[in-house]
């Protein structure tokens, strides 16, 4: 591999650490201004779906800006959005602009997440190993976000939220620093849209819609969960966080290094049972003990599905169909906790987050169609 595709590989490892501390932190912030506005369980719910509601538009915008603006340009405009949204919720709890700033952190998230997507598949040796190990990167991010936000809160939730924005800043500097193509019309001057007829590739995008629907709604509903179940105390439930991603970081270094997956589409119906199976086990846990390891559990079965899901479109990888399937993926992250809001806020907290066992279901159902279409064309061939 040569120095420019390992320095592009390396940038796309480094910022998405930096969206991993800043996207995973919205978890816990949501919840600090619940608690210093007072503001409804629905309410909550539509601001992490506002944040998902950014990620699905950034994914479009990151297909047809670059052709315009240029590849570097347009990383730029959009993820700036993680300094000026975490800005805003320092100065403000008027609903209106935490809506307009949660939007905007989620418009930086989905652009990191389709920039980084590109420079470290496109530049790889290992798309598997890469993608896995890109995803680590963020699980180190989200794995450090509750004790930055734990230590800045114990001075005020402002200070909190203005680190976020500072954190930001330096994403923002890297990709400022980080050598591009200019457009992205150059790379490629006829667009291939082949891919739009691959069944395989619509199956993976439904299987991604239902990994983001899960693991948005855990990330961003069970520290208010455990909190208002009074399963974790009060500050100890911030750091269920840190659970989440630190069962992530060791499965995805352990997929990278030590057991690879032979066949990929097989360990991802596995990985969807098991998760599924878990889920269920944590929505009936009683105790702290129990639930923190089921939660360990859960994500440690889910940690491999996204980057390996993304890693099976293989060579349907580009600017364009990444545009596609994960903003459509991220849909799901959309549905969810706002459907968890509106159940909650009916009947009661335990009722909504058990509606997330629907979009577990149904990581099954695609892991398995993936994986039978999958042996389909291998007969074929």
């Amino acid at each position: 591999m040569n120095e420019q595709k390992t320095r592009l590989r390396n940038a796309g490892f480094v910022t998405f650490f930096f969206s991993g501390v800043c996207a995973i932190s919205s978890g816990v912030v949501v919840s600090l201004l619940q608690e210093q506005y007072g503001f409804a369980y629905g309410m909550t719910g539509t601001l992490l779906s506002l944040m998902s509601i950014g990620n699905l538009l950034a994914g479009f915008l990151t297909g047809v800006l670059p052709g315009v603006l240029g590849l570097k340009p347009s990383i730029l405009l959009l993820t700036i959005g993680y300094t000026v949204g975490y800005g805003i919720m320092g100065f403000t709890g008027a609903e209106v602009l935490l809506a307009a700033a949660f939007f905007l952190v989620g418009v930086a998230k989905g652009s990191a997440m389709n920039a980084c997507t590109i420079l470290v598949s496109d530049n790889s040796a290992d798309r598997t190993r890469g993608m896995n190990l890109m995803h680590s990167c963020y699980a180190c991010g989200a794995l450090l976000c509750p004790f930055l936000i734990a230590a800045a809160a114990r001075v005020s939730t402002a200070l909190a939220v203005f680190l976020l924005a500072a954190l930001g800043v330096v994403l923002w500097l890297v990709y400022w620093k980080t050598p591009m193509e200019g457009k992205v019309k150059d790379r490629k001057a006829v667009i291939d849209w082949s891919f739009l007829r691959s069944g395989r590739f619509w199956l993976l995008t439904g299987l991604l819609f239902c990994q983001n629907a899960a693991e948005q709604s855990v990330t961003g509903w069970m520290v208010t969960y455990f909190k208002g179940s009074g399963i974790i105390a009060g500050t100890l439930a911030a750091y269920t966080v840190t659970v989440m991603w630190g069962a992530t970081l060791v499965a995805r270094l352990l997929i990278a290094f030590v057991f690879p997956f032979k066949s990929p589409r097989k360990a991802m119906v596995v990985m969807a049972v098991t998760c599924t199976l878990f889920y269920v086990l944590l929505m009936r846990a009683d105790s702290q003990p129990a639930a923190i390891l089921l939660l360990f559990a859960f994500a440690f079965a889910m940690a491999g599905m996204n980057p390996t899901a993304v890693a099976s479109a293989g060579r349907m990888t580009s600017v364009t169909s990444m545009g596609i399937m994960l903003p459509a993926a991220s849909s799901g992250a959309i549905l969810m906790p706002w459907v968890i809001g509106r159940v909650a806020e009916r009947a009661g907290l335990a009722a909504g987050m058990a509606m997330n066992i629907v979009p577990c279901v149904g990581l099954i159902i695609f892991s398995v169609l993936v994986e039978r279409l999958s042996e389909q064309e291998s007969e074929k061939s």
